[in-house]
């Protein structure tokens, strides 16, 4: 109930304008009427009190469009009632207090600290001009006080609001910033994904376009090994199958029971590669140079990709009979180069105009791994892929 009353508050701050002001109002008159007590009606009077008290009321309904206007005109009714002859008391001063502290909450602390100092000299000097108690400390001690009382506060209220705004705001951007990676991090594993998809089906229906044409040319002349190719382009369309299913199987939920399990491809299963690639009539040498290492899984993946990729790039486009590719460890990269044998008809431009995606996924699949990529025609006929790679990435 109190938290639903303060936000009520809150949300309706005229509400509170008309449970303040007039309480304000009801004090100050009451303490115009206590500052006639030890004195006869002739010397003191309580209505220049209750006069002054509603002057400095009315303009508290202004306090939020005109703070500076109504701290003043508050602290000078309150002078003026101590001038008259009445004691300064937190009582008499409630307008003056009221005033100072809404312009605490309202302005910065340099305004609001110049305003109750110039509401003190203005009330000090005349509370003592008209002290009829003769106390000194009465006089000057209690109207600082007050005074000084709702600048802190109200000091302290606007700075515990622009602390919680600025907490508000942080967890706001801190909000906007996670939504953002997030996004980020799904377009990220779109274009991942989307690579991933663009090898598997680009190698494998080029791979299995090469057997199919090469079985149709050879059933009438030599039908044994048109039914080896054709045996064989059942194995590259069932290894499609598998690595499709694999992909795919990256968008299911983590913990569905079909999600497959196979692990990622890798240099492991570059013989593989190279003999269906052979059975295609792409003819493939292999050089490893220097100490064979052990590659961190991403980079492995990369370059098993890069590698398949570039030899479906030589069937598909370059149609030369044969293919070379060098794996070349030295420090710590593996330097990854395949090169068509130039024999063959042109092959795509570097710039993968002529490649749709591959070039191009290659160079982003190079970059992820922290390695770099080059891609381009020989001077003596040809094109040459080249990809550095770090081996722990």
């Amino acid at each position: 109930m109190p938290h639903r009353f303060r936000r009520h508050l809150r949300d309706n701050p005229r509400a509170v304008d008309f449970v303040v002001i007039p309480a304000v109002f009801a004090v100050a008159v009451f303490a115009s009427l206590v500052g006639t007590w030890g004195t006869t009606a002739e010397q003191l009077d309580w209505r220049p009190g209750a006069a002054l008290a509603a002057i400095a009321c009315t303009a508290l309904w202004w306090h939020r469009s005109h703070p500076r206007v109504v701290a003043a005109v508050t602290a000078v009714c309150a002078s003026a009632a101590s001038g008259f002859g009445y004691l300064a008391t937190p009582l008499l001063l409630a307008p003056a207090m009221a005033g100072l502290y809404w312009l605490a909450t309202a302005t910065d602390r340099k305004t609001a600290r110049f305003y109750g100092l110039a509401a003190i000299a203005l009330l000090v000097p005349t509370a003592l001009v008209t002290d009829r108690y003769s106390n000194i400390v009465l006089a000057t001690l209690n109207p600082a006080v007050s005074l000084l009382l709702p600048v802190a506060w109200g000091s302290g209220v606007r700075l515990r609001r622009a602390y919680l705004e600025s907490l508000h705001t942080r967890a706001e951007h801190a909000e906007r910033t996670r939504e953002e990676e997030a996004r980020h991090r799904v377009a990220e594993e779109r274009v991942r994904i989307a690579r991933e998809l663009h090898d598997v089906v680009a190698h494998h229906l080029a791979l299995a376009n090469a057997q199919a044409g090469t079985a149709a040319h050879l059933v009438r002349r030599n039908p044994g090994q048109a039914e080896r190719l054709i045996t064989e382009l059942a194995g590259t369309t069932s290894s499609a199958l598998r690595e499709l299913k694999a992909t795919v199987g990256l968008l299911r939920s983590p913990d569905d029971p079909d999600s497959p399990l196979e692990p990622a491809p890798g240099l492991d299963r570059l013989p593989d590669l190279i003999a269906a690639h052979e059975s295609a009539g792409l003819r493939v040498t292999v050089t490893t140079e220097g100490d064979e290492r052990t590659l961190a899984p991403g980079v492995d993946l990369t370059a098993y990709r890069i590698i398949q990729e570039a030899l479906t790039n030589v069937t598909k486009h370059a149609a030369a009979p044969g293919a070379h590719v060098t794996l070349a460890y030295a420090g710590h990269l593996l330097t990854i180069t395949v090169s068509d044998d130039g024999s063959g008809a042109p092959a795509p431009d570097p710039a993968g105009r002529d490649s749709g995606f591959g070039l191009i996924g290659m160079r982003e699949r190079a970059r992820s791994a922290g390695g770099r990529f080059h891609a381009g025609r020989r001077p003596d006929g040809g094109f040459t892929v080249t990809a550095e790679l770090p081996l722990h990435f």
